[in-house]
């Protein structure tokens, strides 16, 4: 099987021995206590599940601005996006000491990780228009990612930790969210080889389904993972337990058996298009993927890329040592009238624009809401009720 990003095994932070366990959950109650903001305890789940291996904890200023100028830590580890501890006031808390990291996304707000604090180090503002400049190409406040990471406060808590429990998605999606480490163990029980990733945080339609199929052919790959963003979107996004409906009814109906594996992973989407597309590629190297399906406007957001700027980084600005992982590349996929059938729009250039069944995703919203139906060239019909009821639920409650 692949190996991890930058070792030879997964360096999961969650606390599976029970007796540890039991030891810091007395001691959180009476260490002091920070609450961290969405962002900072979506890393901490991705550290606690082996996703952000070999990563130790969160990274310190220096880190952060080496990161984001180069992708690489200051001992040298390729990594693509700081990862960080970012709040409004840390003036109590002391270099040595240790944290208590309480969940803002659950109910009581409960203890999810204990930091041993290195440092305790303040972004000046031409840092922070730094980092969002080389992570998200712009300093645009409109841009979600961007006023998101603005948000977070200045204040950087470094240092290691310790993941307690992975906040809200094993709860909320039993059936769905599997850590790097869950995921590896069956891609092995099932005797994969080549594993393609799909990324994906909104439903699936025709496009995406026959994307996939097109990447199993294309790489000789055993299977896919379907692997849905299960953490907090901005507004609009279609709710992660509906995605997870309509993809499992695609998956169920549309492709062979045993050829899919449906799984989710708890992270705050960054909107940060090209290095997102790098980080998705890594922590899916991580899960024990071979391959990551990479898009058109992958991880985008507005019209702040190019539409195959998250493809050329990997030319461009990643190693060819740094990654062990591989893209597929993919163009803009739709049914074409004249094939009957879905291509990707490279392949088809005799094309016109209304050779395609094309709608925009205002439009798809649009229809849903008023209860019309999706073509079945776009979407398969039980995808498409399955999201009409979602928008016809949202429409009687707001009534």
């Amino acid at each position: 099987m692949i190996r991890p990003h930058g070792c030879d095994f997964l360096m999961p932070l969650l606390v599976d021995n029970p007796a540890r366990l039991k030891v810091l959950q007395e001691e959180a109650a009476y260490l002091p206590s920070m609450m961290l903001s969405s962002a900072a305890a979506a890393n901490a789940v991705m550290l606690g599940a082996g996703y952000f291996t070999p990563l130790a904890g969160f990274m310190d200023k220096a880190d952060a601005l080496r990161v984001a100028r180069d992708m690489r830590t200051s001992k040298g580890l390729f990594w693509p996006v700081p990862v960080l501890n970012l709040t409004t006031e840390g003036q109590d808390i002391a270099p040595g000491s240790r944290l208590a990291l309480r969940d803002p996304n659950v109910a009581g707000n409960p203890v999810i990780a204990i930091q041993d604090v290195q440092a305790v180090e303040e972004l000046s503002q031409d840092d922070v228009d730094f980092i969002a400049q080389q992570v998200y190409r712009t300093t645009d406040q409109a841009h979600p990612g961007v006023s998101t990471f603005a948000s977070l406060g200045r204040v950087v808590v470094s240092g290691p930790i310790e993941v307690l429990n992975l906040s809200y998605f094993q709860s909320d999606f039993p059936d769905t969210f599997r850590s790097a480490v869950d995921i590896r163990a069956e891609i092995e029980k099932r005797g994969w080889n080549n594993v393609v990733a799909f990324q994906t945080r909104n439903p699936m339609h025709r496009a995406h389904e026959e994307l996939c199929k097109m990447a199993l052919e294309a790489v000789d790959a055993d299977g896919v993972l379907i692997h849905m963003l299960l953490g907090k979107l901005k507004p609009g996004d279609i709710p992660a337990d509906v995605r997870d409906a309509a993809i499992r009814k695609m998956v169920e109906l549309y492709f062979p058996p045993n050829s899919v594996m449906i799984t989710g992973y708890g992270f705050d989407m960054l909107y940060a298009g090209p290095r997102e597309a790098v980080l998705h590629a890594l922590f899916r190297q991580n899960a024990g993927c071979t391959h990551l399906i990479v898009g058109r406007d992958h991880a985008g957001v507005g019209d702040y890329y190019g539409a195959f700027d998250a493809q050329t980084i990997f030319d461009e600005s990643v190693p060819a040592d740094a990654l062990e992982i591989k893209i597929f590349r993919a163009d803009h996929t739709a049914y074409s009238t004249k094939l009957n059938k879905v291509v990707m729009m490279r392949d088809a250039p005799d094309h016109q624009k209304e050779d395609f069944v094309l709608l925009s995703g205002t439009r798809v919203r649009e229809m849903l809401g008023a209860g019309e139906d999706l073509p079945v060239e776009f979407a398969r019909p039980e995808v498409a009720r399955i999201l009409m009821d979602h928008f016809a639920q949202e429409a009687a409650n707001t009534a």
